[in-house]
């Protein structure tokens, strides 16, 4: 059976979950914290003693994490571990004092809600806007996942499933439980047959796209510069750091000087289908870093306004990691790429 799903609502009110780690994250303090033991409860079973350290102890850095664990300081069961020690439901983790950085001065993440497209004890998907990154860092204070977390305080296991560039809207699905989390990942890495998530994505891009190039499939290489900003590029297939990418592209209408394409993905490499579509000579329309500056920036200043990437992530079909029902979740066209699409359109 499958359960497809079109559209969204916007919650309300907070969403209640069950409390999923035993242990509380730790406060943001200067000082040193007394010695904490910690229960492993079911949903953490199975984790290596690193990531579940590493999750609970936010913003304690991790290279101060592995030094504790390898010099003995965490105990599992009152004995020394391996940080990739995997735990079990019932285990007592002990901690030593540790000092915590000072977050007086941060400002919160805001609270907010997105519209949704599917929630139940294990799954929230979001329709995601374009301009809000899903996760902070790199010059963003927060992103989807803060504000989130912020908006359901009684929500005590919510993770990212997979991530959307920050100019990128449509579905973003997010785990409630990190047994779903842990499910729908290998769902991610699986090529084989219905146990594998879809996705499919709408794009506009500049020029006419030819009929007969269907497959693009260019090794991508990524990397970062001084100031932590990702760049991809590709290379060749035998490049040492080179990963094979494989987009499929079907083109659905031809506008004028655009084109309006669907794509899917046999790979999910950072930045695959903007890089692998500017690399054929057709960019995406408003695409601030591999697209065409000068005719963005002419687009933008036009009647029509259009400032943003147009890159949707329109369907993402999965399989319940607990049903096994295969659900598909359907995101709208966001209003302002309809709006231009017509205008494109109009004779």
């Amino acid at each position: 059976m499958e359960r497809r799903i079109i559209g969204a609502k916007v919650a309300t009110g907070d969403a209640p979950n069950k409390r999923v780690l035993c242990a509380p994250a730790a406060p943001a303090a200067t000082a040193l914290q007394a010695v904490q033991r910690l229960r492993v409860d079911a949903e953490s079973a199975g984790q290596r003693l690193d990531n579940y350290l590493l999750r609970i102890l936010k913003g304690v850095p991790k290279t101060h994490v592995y030094r504790v664990i390898r010099s003995g300081e965490v105990r599992l069961n009152k004995g020394r571990a391996q940080a990739d020690t995997r735990i079990a439901e019932g285990d007592e983790v002990r901690l030593p004092p540790l000092r915590l950085p000072d977050r007086s001065g941060t400002p919160r993440a805001p609270a907010r809600e997105f519209p949704i497209l599917f929630e139940d004890e294990q799954l929230l998907a979001i329709d995601k806007p374009a301009g809000v990154a899903v996760h902070g860092g790199s010059g963003v204070s927060s992103g989807v996942i803060e504000q989130l977390r912020q908006a359901r305080p009684a929500a005590k296991f919510l993770e990212l499933v997979h991530r959307l560039d920050k100019e990128t809207s449509g579905v973003l699905l997010l785990a409630k439980k990190r047994s779903a989390l842990t499910a729908l990942q290998d769902q991610f890495r699986s090529h084989e047959g219905g146990k594998t998530i879809t996705k499919s994505y709408l794009a506009l891009v500049w020029g006419a796209w030819p009929k007969n190039l269907k497959v693009i499939d260019q090794a991508l290489h990524k990397t970062l510069d001084a100031a932590g900003e990702r760049h991809v590029r590709v290379v060749a297939a035998d490049h040492a750091d080179g990963r094979r990418s494989i987009t499929l592209v079907r083109s659905v209408r031809l506008l004028g000087a655009y084109s309006l394409l669907e794509i899917s993905l046999k790979t999910g490499r950072t930045h695959q289908i903007r890089v692998h579509l500017a690399s054929a000579g057709h960019a995406i329309v408003g695409d601030p870093k591999y697209g065409d500056f000068a005719r963005n920036r002419d687009l933008a200043r036009t009647p029509l306004r259009f400032a943003r990437m147009f890159l949707h992530a329109r369907e993402l079909a999965f399989d319940h990691p607990t049903s096994g029902l295969r659900i598909t979740l359907q995101a709208a066209l966001p209003a302002e790429c309809e709006t231009l699409l017509s205008a494109l359109s109009a004779p």
